[in-house]
């Protein structure tokens, strides 16, 4: 009787553990995205950090590839199979192109608990939700038009900030005759079409923009002003070295922070590298708006979209997306990977120079009305437009069409892919 009771209390013990062991096997949650950088990886860390005290596993699925293309086609096979990760980054169009096929969460219980509506900027929720509901998390907000100087090339051959593009030619005709890459440059589609989003910007000014960008206006996009935009990048391509072809926008500022190059014209994720590296901003490196571009912003924010999971799987999705709206991880994150808070209640005394003037700017030229999301990175137009402009900036980019012709293709694109 006593063997009987022994082995009895044992099989419980075992189905115990077994239960416990399955309960904490759930709380896990898998997670796509392209933060392979040193600065990426290091501002993840935070919330894979933050998770795990809360008791869920983070199990990394990371894709390479700054612009998220083959992250995009990672999800697709997996969704295909009836098997999507808990989240996926994601930005923009994208966001709307999956919550248009039924396949996402709904959030909308714990943005209401949360109240979520309250602190994220509209702008955000424009991509955030679909049909009125809430399925994705907004993690922050990027600027796309700035500039990353090496302070000490600047210093040395007496450069001041450019403010205009006259004086921003100057300067690279000045780092050229020092013998040093000018401009530092990847060459992928989607860091030719950031420049390029600066370069109208700077050309024709906010209403240009908008016309020809987010109304996508035929006229505006085969304008005078667009062959002149056009133009301007052949410049600067005559300050880019000779073997900057597919190279990571990363490597890329590697090659400021090196001193081997003056200038990278790119997002404010490339902070987190001049940081990782132990850099500091007004002492090691300057950054500043594209000349030509104070006063307005273009944007892009990356959001973590929940996919419908199991009811096995929800709690920890719900975690998730908790940690990633907390407004300490907002801080602490945004702190690391060079963006700004998603949110606008946080206090971000706590964030470098660079920091604080991106959320100083992003106040602003969200008030002015000259906030706008990048063509560059899917928050202008559908991802269909955005391609289609990238073929043509970079054929244009590499020599292969001058800046008329240029111009004529890129209506032509944006027309056949609407």
């Amino acid at each position: 009787m006593n063997l009987k009771k022994l082995l009895a209390g044992s099989a419980l013990v075992t189905g115990l553990a077994l239960f416990s062991a399955a309960a904490v096997a759930e709380e896990s949650v898998e997670v796509l995205h392209w933060w392979t950088s040193g600065g990426e990886a290091a501002a993840l860390n935070v919330l894979k950090q933050n998770l795990e005290k809360e008791g869920v596993t983070w199990q990394d699925m990371p894709v390479a590839g700054g612009g998220g293309e083959q992250a995009m086609t990672a999800v697709r096979a997996r969704v295909t199979a009836g098997n999507p990760p808990t989240a996926v980054q994601m930005l923009g169009f994208d966001i709307t192109d999956w919550a248009k096929q039924g396949v996402v969460a709904d959030l909308n219980d714990l943005a209401a608990k949360e109240g979520w509506d309250k602190v994220v900027p509209a702008a955000l929720q424009a991509f955030s939700k679909y049909d009125g509901k809430w399925v994705a998390a907004p993690v922050n907000v990027h600027s796309t038009n700035w500039v990353w100087a090496n302070k000490k090339v600047f210093d040395d051959l007496g450069i001041a900030q450019p403010t205009t593009w006259d004086e921003l030619i100057a300067a690279l005709d000045k780092i050229k005759a020092a013998g040093l890459t000018a401009v530092a440059h990847g060459g992928q589609p989607w860091q030719e079409a950031t420049i390029f989003d600066a370069v109208v910007m700077s050309t024709g000014g906010p209403d240009f923009y908008k016309k020809a960008f987010i109304d996508l206006d035929p006229a505006a996009l085969n304008s005078p002003t667009m062959v002149e935009a056009f133009d301007r990048m052949a410049k600067l391509r005559s300050y880019v070295d000779d073997n900057f072809s597919g190279r990571d926008w990363n490597l890329a500022s590697a090659m400021v922070i090196e001193g081997k190059a003056g200038v990278q014209f790119m997002g404010d994720w490339a902070k987190g590298e001049f940081l990782n590296a132990g850099k500091v901003p007004g002492q090691d490196f300057l950054c500043f708006r594209f000349p030509g571009t104070q006063g307005t912003v273009t944007f892009n924010s990356d959001q973590f979209v929940m996919f419908k999971v199991g009811d096995d799987r929800k709690a920890a999705q719900e975690k998730l997306a908790s940690a990633i709206m907390a407004p300490a991880f907002q801080v602490a994150f945004n702190k690391v990977k060079g963006s700004v808070p998603a949110r606008t209640d946080v206090d971000g005394s706590d964030l470098d120079a660079c920091g604080q003037q991106g959320m100083k700017d992003l106040a602003e030229a969200s008030e002015k009305g000259t906030l706008f999301g990048s063509m560059a990175h899917g928050h202008a137009a559908p991802a269909a437009v955005k391609v289609a402009t990238y073929d043509v900036i970079t054929a244009h980019f590499n020599g292969e069409m001058d800046s008329k012709t240029a111009a004529e293709e890129l209506a032509k694109a944006v027309a056949a892919a609407q």
